[in-house]
């Protein structure tokens, strides 16, 4: 089953549950694959989404959920951003373990010394390449900045 049947099965699973909250919050994963899909007939490709575009996917609507914390921590709104933690805790079951900042900074060193790169541009191409979806980007930014320092 993929990630996107397993979304599917979720919902239903949390609608018998009485669960609305959930259920909504899945909804809304999703709206945002089919948005993709539509998109992706738009420029005549194929309409399947791969597992790796849903992943792409579902990390994108985590990082808008965690910007949206930090925003309403900085506005005082903590029950808004209670709830966005909430749709987050139900969107990261979906994502894979992300690294830790100490498993980063062992592939950033490898690969800045492999490659040499001459730029904090150069580098971050090279390890994203690498650590897409497994480790979050602003983290590999503030270690690739050490790094390079």
């Amino acid at each position: 089953m993929n990630l996107k049947e397993q979304i599917s099965e979720d919902i239903k699973n949390a609608l018998k549950a009485g669960d609305s909250f959930t259920a909504g919050v899945l909804r809304m994963v999703v709206a945002a694959l089919q948005n993709k899909s539509i998109e992706k007939r738009g420029k005549g490709e194929e309409e399947e989404l791969t597992q790796e575009e849903i992943l792409e996917i579902l990390a994108r609507e985590a990082k808008k959920r965690k910007e949206a914390i930090e925003l309403y921590k900085q506005g005082d709104r903590q029950e808004l951003a209670d709830n966005e933690e909430k749709e987050l805790a139900i969107i990261e079951k979906y994502l894979p373990q992300q690294m830790s900042k100490e498993e980063v900074v062992e592939i950033v060193s490898a690969i800045i010394e492999k490659n040499k790169p001459e730029n904090f541009g150069e580098a971050m191409k090279l390890v994203m390449a690498e650590l897409k979806g497994k480790a979050d980007g602003k983290m590999v930014a503030e270690v690739i900045k050490d790094q390079l320092g």
